[in-house]
């Protein structure tokens, strides 16, 4: 099998953060052409990402693909208004999101040295997870209208800053009950959702830094 070099997951944790910090402040500013800007951050996080798995075989192949069509569908779905692009490139950015994924963990599981990167790449894989099935709730509502309710706006075809609040606000489990699933699909991915991101946290990641903490005192 061949070997592939780390990857530095500082680059992605920054593009994620903007992502995080940019879509809410998009719509709390009402910027006239806030479906652009949301469109081309989440191009750019692609582009970030996908420059961040450089060197690293088919995942760079495979991540590069959906990359390409997910910016090229984006940017059709922004000038002609389709839900049909908007929904494809939601697809490509999924695809991304997951090679993103399978290709950190591989990087954070496998292995005994305990390094900063390391513990970066396991926040990265947290934060893509609450990504995903924001976008995976996004594409429930397109297929079962109604599948949620509490939504104070509808009109920004899953870009609204909505989606992620309530994929975080699940998978850390605060349930504020402001917004609610309605349908079977979208209570089965919440409470998926909810055990996945409890049993990450309480596994992985506080494994990590437990295992990060105890190497740099044995070195002290």
């Amino acid at each position: 099998m061949p070997k592939y070099g780390r990857t530095n997951f500082s680059y992605l944790l920054i593009a994620l953060l903007v992502l995080l910090v940019t879509i809410p402040l998009a719509d709390d500013l009402g910027l006239a052409a806030a479906p652009l800007v949301k469109g081309l951050v989440f191009s750019c996080l692609l582009v970030i990402g996908v420059w961040s798995l450089k060197g690293q075989g088919r995942f760079f192949t495979i991540g590069m693909a959906f990359v390409v069509a997910g910016v090229i569908l984006n940017v059709l779905a922004i000038r002609m208004h389709s839900p049909f692009f908007l929904y494809s490139s939601v697809l490509s950015m999924i695809g991304f999101l997951l090679v993103a994924i399978t290709l950190t963990m591989k990087q954070v599981v496998v292995g005994t040295d305990i390094s900063t990167n390391r513990i970066v790449g396991a926040i990265c894989v947290y934060l893509l997870l609450g990504v995903i099935w924001a976008m995976a709730y996004t594409m429930v509502d397109f297929a079962l209208p109604g599948s949620f309710a509490g939504f104070s706006s509808m009109d920004d075809f899953g870009w609204d800053s909505e989606w992620l609040y309530f994929s975080f606000v699940t998978m850390t489990t605060l349930g504020y009950g402001d917004i609610l699933p309605v349908s079977a699909t979208a209570r089965g991915l919440a409470y998926i959702q909810a055990v996945v991101g409890q049993f990450y946290i309480a596994v992985l990641v506080a494994g990590l830094v437990g295992a990060y903490v105890s190497t740099m005192q044995k070195n002290n």
